[in-house]
Protein backbone atom coordinates (compact mmCIF):
# COMPACT_ATOMS: atom_id res chain seq x y z
CA UNK A 1 0.00 0.00 0.00
CA UNK A 2 1.15 3.25 -1.13
CA UNK A 3 0.76 6.28 1.35
CA UNK A 4 0.71 9.41 -0.88
CA UNK A 5 2.50 12.67 0.47
CA UNK A 6 0.11 14.96 2.42
CA UNK A 7 0.21 18.60 1.68
CA UNK A 8 1.71 19.53 4.54
CA UNK A 9 4.67 16.91 3.69
CA UNK A 10 4.94 18.61 0.31
CA UNK A 11 4.85 21.89 1.34
CA UNK A 12 7.52 21.70 4.19
CA UNK A 13 9.59 20.06 1.40
CA UNK A 14 9.16 22.27 -1.42
CA UNK A 15 9.79 25.07 1.34
CA UNK A 16 13.21 23.92 2.08
CA UNK A 17 14.42 23.41 -1.71
CA UNK A 18 13.29 26.67 -2.00
CA UNK A 19 15.05 28.22 0.95
CA UNK A 20 18.36 26.13 -0.27
CA UNK A 21 17.93 27.76 -3.50
CA UNK A 22 17.84 31.10 -2.42
CA UNK A 23 20.90 30.93 -0.71
CA UNK A 24 24.04 33.83 -1.89
CA UNK A 25 26.94 31.69 -3.17
CA UNK A 26 28.96 34.91 -2.77
CA UNK A 27 28.44 34.68 1.24
CA UNK A 28 30.46 37.20 3.65
CA UNK A 29 33.18 35.47 4.36
CA UNK A 30 35.77 36.54 7.61
CA UNK A 31 39.02 37.35 5.31
CA UNK A 32 42.12 35.41 6.73
CA UNK A 33 44.27 36.55 9.04
CA UNK A 34 47.15 35.86 7.07
CA UNK A 35 45.44 39.18 5.35
CA UNK A 36 45.66 41.19 7.43
CA UNK A 37 49.36 39.92 9.20
CA UNK A 38 50.68 41.10 5.78
CA UNK A 39 48.85 44.73 6.65
CA UNK A 40 50.99 44.44 10.08
CA UNK A 41 54.25 43.59 8.48
CA UNK A 42 54.79 46.60 6.04
CA UNK A 43 57.65 48.94 7.05
CA UNK A 44 55.76 51.85 6.49
CA UNK A 45 52.32 52.67 8.23
CA UNK A 46 49.45 51.07 6.61
CA UNK A 47 45.71 52.95 7.54
CA UNK A 48 42.55 50.85 8.26
CA UNK A 49 39.60 51.73 10.32
CA UNK A 50 39.28 48.27 11.94
CA UNK A 51 37.50 45.07 11.34
CA UNK A 52 33.91 47.09 10.79
CA UNK A 53 32.95 50.78 10.01
CA UNK A 54 29.81 52.37 9.95
CA UNK A 55 28.15 48.78 10.07
CA UNK A 56 30.43 48.18 6.90
CA UNK A 57 32.94 44.63 7.81
CA UNK A 58 36.37 44.29 5.98
CA UNK A 59 35.78 42.16 3.08
CA UNK A 60 38.90 42.03 1.30
CA UNK A 61 42.50 43.21 2.57
CA UNK A 62 45.43 43.30 -0.13
CA UNK A 63 48.78 44.17 -1.29
CA UNK A 64 49.53 45.07 -5.35
CA UNK A 65 52.80 44.89 -6.89
CA UNK A 66 53.19 48.59 -6.17
CA UNK A 67 53.61 47.85 -2.57
CA UNK A 68 50.04 49.62 -2.06
CA UNK A 69 47.70 48.44 0.75
CA UNK A 70 44.04 48.47 0.10
CA UNK A 71 41.46 47.69 2.68
CA UNK A 72 37.58 47.31 1.40
CA UNK A 73 34.91 47.47 3.76
CA UNK A 74 31.36 46.48 2.57
CA UNK A 75 29.79 44.20 -0.33
CA UNK A 76 30.03 45.04 -3.86
CA UNK A 77 27.20 47.93 -4.75
CA UNK A 78 28.16 48.02 -8.48
CA UNK A 79 29.56 45.30 -10.12
CA UNK A 80 31.03 41.98 -9.02
CA UNK A 81 34.05 39.45 -9.23
CA UNK A 82 37.11 41.60 -10.60
CA UNK A 83 35.02 44.98 -10.47
CA UNK A 84 33.58 44.95 -7.52
CA UNK A 85 32.68 48.92 -6.25
CA UNK A 86 32.39 48.82 -2.40
CA UNK A 87 30.69 51.48 -0.55
CA UNK A 88 34.44 51.97 1.18
CA UNK A 89 38.10 51.66 0.00
CA UNK A 90 41.02 52.75 1.89
CA UNK A 91 44.44 52.66 -0.20
CA UNK A 92 47.88 53.12 1.50
CA UNK A 93 50.04 54.21 -1.02
CA UNK A 94 54.13 53.82 -0.15
CA UNK A 95 55.16 56.32 -3.31
CA UNK A 96 54.63 59.51 -1.57
CA UNK A 97 55.87 61.19 -4.62
CA UNK A 98 52.32 60.95 -6.46
CA UNK A 99 49.26 62.48 -4.85
CA UNK A 100 46.16 62.01 -6.74
CA UNK A 101 44.87 65.67 -7.39
CA UNK A 102 47.79 67.08 -6.63
CA UNK A 103 48.69 69.98 -9.48
CA UNK A 104 45.27 69.34 -11.23
CA UNK A 105 42.96 72.68 -9.82
CA UNK A 106 40.33 72.20 -11.81
CA UNK A 107 39.07 68.65 -10.72
CA UNK A 108 40.25 68.87 -6.51
CA UNK A 109 39.52 71.09 -3.34
CA UNK A 110 42.10 71.61 -1.00
CA UNK A 111 41.11 71.25 2.66
CA UNK A 112 42.75 70.47 6.42
CA UNK A 113 42.19 67.25 8.09
CA UNK A 114 43.69 66.55 10.78
CA UNK A 115 45.98 68.64 10.84
CA UNK A 116 47.59 68.19 7.41
CA UNK A 117 46.53 69.29 4.09
CA UNK A 118 43.88 66.83 1.96
CA UNK A 119 42.48 67.10 -1.21
CA UNK A 120 38.81 66.38 -2.03
CA UNK A 121 37.59 64.85 -5.42
CA UNK A 122 34.33 63.69 -7.19
CA UNK A 123 31.81 65.88 -4.99
CA UNK A 124 34.01 64.78 -1.82
CA UNK A 125 33.98 60.86 -2.18
CA UNK A 126 37.25 60.56 -3.09
CA UNK A 127 40.26 62.12 -0.52
CA UNK A 128 43.63 62.01 -0.51
CA UNK A 129 45.99 63.08 2.34
CA UNK A 130 49.87 63.06 1.78
CA UNK A 131 51.03 61.80 5.86
CA UNK A 132 54.34 60.79 6.83
CA UNK A 133 56.37 58.84 3.94
CA UNK A 134 52.64 57.69 2.48
CA UNK A 135 49.76 59.09 0.83
CA UNK A 136 46.54 57.89 2.76
CA UNK A 137 43.32 57.55 0.18
CA UNK A 138 39.53 57.24 1.04
CA UNK A 139 37.54 56.36 -1.62
CA UNK A 140 33.73 56.04 -0.45
CA UNK A 141 30.52 56.27 -1.63
CA UNK A 142 28.99 59.16 0.23
CA UNK A 143 31.34 62.27 0.88
CA UNK A 144 30.11 61.80 4.93
CA UNK A 145 31.61 58.57 5.25
CA UNK A 146 34.79 59.27 3.31
CA UNK A 147 35.23 62.35 5.53
CA UNK A 148 34.25 60.05 8.57
CA UNK A 149 36.48 57.43 7.83
CA UNK A 150 39.57 59.98 6.49
CA UNK A 151 39.22 61.28 10.12
CA UNK A 152 39.33 57.90 11.42
CA UNK A 153 41.74 55.99 10.31
CA UNK A 154 44.98 54.74 11.58
CA UNK A 155 48.07 52.42 10.57
CA UNK A 156 47.41 49.33 11.51
CA UNK A 157 50.94 48.77 12.38
CA UNK A 158 51.75 51.99 14.19
CA UNK A 159 50.18 53.23 17.38
CA UNK A 160 48.08 56.06 17.06
CA UNK A 161 44.33 57.18 17.65
CA UNK A 162 41.54 58.00 15.57
CA UNK A 163 40.55 61.96 15.55
CA UNK A 164 44.44 62.35 16.32
CA UNK A 165 46.62 64.82 14.17
CA UNK A 166 48.28 63.35 11.61
CA UNK A 167 52.28 63.50 11.00
CA UNK A 168 53.10 66.14 8.24
CA UNK A 169 54.04 64.90 4.58
CA UNK A 170 57.57 63.81 4.66
CA UNK A 171 60.27 64.86 1.36
CA UNK A 172 59.76 62.27 -1.35
CA UNK A 173 60.92 58.94 0.15
CA UNK A 174 62.00 58.04 -3.20
CA UNK A 175 59.71 54.86 -3.27
CA UNK A 176 58.67 55.26 -6.90
CA UNK A 177 62.22 55.39 -8.52
CA UNK A 178 63.54 52.04 -6.46
CA UNK A 179 63.02 49.15 -8.46
CA UNK A 180 60.08 46.83 -7.15
CA UNK A 181 61.54 43.21 -5.24
CA UNK A 182 59.61 41.59 -8.06
CA UNK A 183 61.51 43.17 -10.45
CA UNK A 184 64.71 42.98 -9.36
CA UNK A 185 66.77 40.04 -10.91
CA UNK A 186 67.59 36.84 -8.50
CA UNK A 187 71.81 36.50 -8.40
CA UNK A 188 73.62 34.41 -11.06
CA UNK A 189 74.78 31.45 -9.11
CA UNK A 190 77.46 29.11 -10.56
CA UNK A 191 76.80 25.60 -11.54
CA UNK A 192 78.88 23.32 -10.37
Amino acid sequence: MRRRPTLATLACTLCALGLGACGNTIQDQPIPHNELESLMLAPYPVYWLGGTFHDLAITEASRDPSGSFTVQYGDCLEGGQSTCVTPLKIVTSPDNGFVPGEGSATSRTTTSLRGVPGFLAERGDAISIPTGGVILDVYAHTPALALAAATTAVPINYPASPLSPLPARMPYTGFGSRPLPSQVPNPLKVLG
